[in-house]
């Protein structure tokens, strides 16, 4: 399992949410709200967590 943290404007996360799902060697099992990065509007941030399709979670 891998954790990632995204970060960017609302449509690049949203975008690369739409590209992870699709993506057929990797589940994705957890993807956080969106939270706005401190001193700025325009930047967000959100939480991954995937895994590779392939693998049983015990």
């Amino acid at each position: 399992m891998l954790k990632i943290r995204l970060m960017g404007t609302r449509n690049d996360i949203k975008w690369f949410e739409k590209i992870l799902k699709r993506q057929p060697k990797v589940v994705v099992t957890e993807f956080s709200e969106l939270y706005r990065n401190k001193g700025t509007n325009r930047f967000y941030r959100a939480y991954v967590e995937v895994q590779k399709a392939n693998v049983k979670e015990k």
